[in-house]
């Protein structure tokens, strides 16, 4: 899973399937914005990748996908670097969608940025 825009943002999967998925990322210079920051789309799309990942865990099988449809993030601290740590979890999967909540915490154990991604569940007919 770590392939095309994941590899560039360097996190690594340390859990993944249905009920939860958990990633790690080292933060530095490669991941801020003009202010020394973290830029928030970093923690965008750290929110988005393990919510999609826990979807597609879910919903699975021949001709099944997932696709956010929504991502809400709320940044709440401010981080230059460290450890970040990041674990999804479901708030509801049905049939034609899921809520999934992600929260990112530092190495202080703080959470720095929660979110939620509500994916849309779609099957393609296989041939």
């Amino acid at each position: 899973m770590a392939a095309g825009f994941n590899e560039h943002l360097g996190f690594t999967i340390t859990d993944s399937g249905p009920e939860r998925v958990a990633a790690t990322v080292v933060l530095g210079p490669e991941h801020h914005q003009p202010f020394g920051i973290v830029h928030g789309g970093v923690y965008c799309a750290i929110v988005e990748t393990l919510a999609s990942i826990g979807g597609s865990e879910y919903w699975t099988g021949p001709g099944r996908t997932v696709v956010g449809v929504n991502n809400n993030t709320d940044f709440l601290r401010a981080v230059s670097e460290g450890t970040l740590s990041a674990e999804a979890l479901p708030i509801h999967r049905g049939r034609t969608q899921q809520l999934w909540a992600v929260t990112l915490t530092g190495e202080d154990g703080k959470l720095v940025a929660r979110g939620q991604v509500r994916l849309a569940n779609l099957e393609r007919p296989t041939s």
